[in-house]
């Protein structure tokens, strides 16, 4: 329910919520002296209701600030409509004041009991009536202003879930299907909040040439999300200027560059980039600031080939030259590559999960047709006592 005004009609507290009052009295004198007294307060728009019949329906149109109901009146009394003031939802808040033309404590008490906000001896002085209509105005008007207020940022509030829940359909329709030929890959992507920080992908970049890579961005919410998709639509797209895609390094050292954190709401990244050529069985690969790559042989199941991150935080320095590795993949072989909400897991007894611990439970042996990455999950839930984690957790498997 609102009142809306020009700037110069404003009440006198500034408010753009105009002073309404509603006079009920079936005494069209009163009315008149009513009116006379409030003719000068140029910010006071004043309703008369002569038939307390009407009074009710009156109000819901005139919307007033504050109500003045007599007591003694034919048809209906005074007291019974302060009830149906109260009863009614366009009404129920609207400042009542009883006018009566004798000061009973009995009569009173059953007006504030009924709900009734003040109580005057008609006719008061005409200061002391505009101070009350001001008073009890000007507290309805900032009850008014709140509900607006909040009215406001519940619609703000909607619009921005609307907005981050269409963002998070577009980040997860960025994401690659698994697969199963020429190579298996599944991959398990579960944001703590809406929007992640987090994001993963693979793609040919030629027939021979398969690129795989995990990001993770500080944070989360939308900043954090928009520098994820900017950067995993440049790796698909392949748009770094002058850069081998089939080369790590250089694939890193591009992106350090295009994506500096402060230029970027000074939010710094960890990616781990890798390309497989299936023609040489190779697998060669950069780390900036991520968690290692495991490649598990199938010589050595429990004993995992960390491929690990050589090269710096990415978007926080310059740096001259990123460094690739390479491994042979035997067939058979299984690669794992993940955020660190994958294995950085607070416990419940307030203790922190080891690496080594996450090690020595990436190289149990497989228990039936359970993914391992379920298995993980699983987990790593069970040991922070929660199904929301603190952090994303995104994890790809390749199986070669």
């Amino acid at each position: 329910m609102q009142h809306q005004q020009s700037s110069a009609e404003r009440n006198q507290t500034g408010s753009e919520f105009p002073i309404i009052v509603l006079l009920v009295d079936d005494q069209p004198i009163i009315g008149e002296g009513v009116r006379k007294m409030l003719a000068k307060e140029s910010d006071i728009t004043f309703h008369f209701c002569s038939d307390p019949t009407k009074a009710i329906e009156l109000a819901m149109r005139v919307q007033p600030t504050v109500i003045l109901q007599d007591l003694v009146m034919p048809d209906v009394d005074g007291l019974l409509l302060v009830k149906f003031y109260r009863a009614n939802k366009a009404t129920r808040e609207i400042p009542l004041i009883v006018l009566s033309s004798k000061e009973e404590p009995e009569t009173k008490a059953k007006a504030f009991a009924l709900g009734a906000n003040d109580y005057l001896v008609k006719l008061p002085d005409r200061v002391e009536l505009v101070a009350r209509i001001r008073y009890h105005s000007n507290s309805y008007i900032r009850l008014l202003e709140r509900n607006a207020a909040y009215a406001a940022l519940a619609e703000s509030r909607l619009h921005m879930a609307q907005d981050i829940e269409a963002g998070a359909k577009y980040l997860y329709s960025l994401l690659p299907e698994p697969t199963t030929t020429p190579l298996q890959i599944d991959w398990r992507y579960v944001p703590c909040t809406d929007l992640a920080g987090d994001t993963l992908g693979y793609n040919w970049i030629d027939p021979d040439h398969l690129a795989i890579y995990v990001l993770d961005v500080a944070g989360h919410g939308i900043a954090s999300a928009l520098l994820s998709v900017s950067i995993m639509n440049v790796l698909r797209a392949r748009t770094l200027p002058n850069v081998d895609f089939q080369h790590p390094g250089q694939v890193l050292g591009a992106l350090n560059t295009s994506f500096r954190a402060e230029e970027c709401g000074n939010k710094f990244y960890t990616i781990w980039y890798g390309v497989y050529c299936q023609s040489r069985r190779t697998l060669s690969w950069a780390g900036g600031g991520h968690p290692d790559g495991l490649l598990y042989d199938p010589v050595t199941p429990n004993t995992p080939i960390r491929l690990e991150s050589q090269n710096p935080l990415m978007g926080v320095m310059e740096w001259d030259e990123f460094l690739t590795g390479s491994v042979q993949v035997t067939a058979g072989s299984r690669l794992y590559i993940y955020t660190d909400g994958a294995h950085e897991i607070h416990k419940t007894d307030g203790s922190e999960w080891l690496f080594e611990e996450f090690l020595e439970y990436m190289s149990q042996p497989p228990e039936g047709d359970v993914s391992l990455m379920d298995r993980l999950l699983w987990h790593v839930r069970e040991l922070s006592g929660s199904q929301t984690l603190d952090d994303d957790f995104t994890t790809i498997e390749v199986r070669f």
